[in-house]
């Protein structure tokens, strides 16, 4: 993914017309209340690597009885279908966790969730011959990783507006929305939020065809 590193005068920018345009739905609302909730100090912000917000992330995959292996995923695998490589930034390794939820109950058990080989794996070409999602359909379990995954920041108190800035959720404006209100709205649907847009413990249940095929017949809400 590209990343987009924005400073405090972007944000000032970009932050009162996202949540004017959200006024009227609560849940997504609440979602970016809690995300911008903590936003540190400096021009430049770049993702945590706090050995406390690091301990915080390992303590969230034991909640979820993920193993865990003491490697960086560049010599390995992120995921291995069965333990993270946990030699990580803190937000990296949450978002395994947001991986290991929104998954299939199939692709939990495969090397990086069965969507190929992730930016920071290190045994790719094993990573991407078990890979069972492809575009658009992994774009669309991507991008519901990602929020799920800064949401849980948020509820661990870690800054999750530096992982929501990385991965682009503010790069639209206004434009981007839409996108993010029904991402909102479909962890929801999955259980994977509750109503204060906090996360849970739920697992997704849906197959991949019949997800996808609701998500794509939806369309955009705007």
């Amino acid at each position: 993914m590209m990343l987009t590193p924005a400073s405090h005068a972007d944000l000032d920018r970009l932050l009162p017309p996202f949540f004017a345009a959200l006024e009227e739905d609560l849940i997504p609302w609440r979602a970016l209340f809690a995300i911008t909730r903590r936003i540190p100090n400096g021009s430049l912000m770049a993702l945590s690597t706090d050995p406390v917000h690091h301990r915080e992330a390992i303590a969230l995959c034991r909640r979820f009885e993920l193993g865990l292996i003491d490697l960086a995923p560049q010599q390995y695998f992120t995921w291995d279908g069965d333990a993270a490589a946990i030699r990580i930034e803190p937000s990296v390794l949450i978002h395994e966790v947001a991986h290991y939820q929104c998954a299939t109950a199939e692709r939990r058990l495969l090397p990086d969730f069965g969507l190929g080989a992730g930016p920071e794996t290190g045994r790719k070409d094993e990573a991407n011959a078990v890979q069972q999602l492809f575009c658009p359909e992994r774009d669309v379990e991507e991008a519901l990783t990602s929020l799920l995954g800064i949401l849980w920041e948020a509820e661990l108190g870690q800054p999750a507006i530096l992982a929501f800035l990385e991965q682009n959720w503010l790069e639209g404006g206004t434009k981007s929305v839409a996108h993010f209100r029904k991402c909102v709205h479909w962890l929801l649907s999955m259980g994977l939020i509750d109503d204060d847009a906090r996360p849970t413990q739920g697992l997704r249940s849906e197959d991949d065809p019949s997800f996808f095929s609701r998500w794509f017949a939806q369309g955009s809400l705007e």
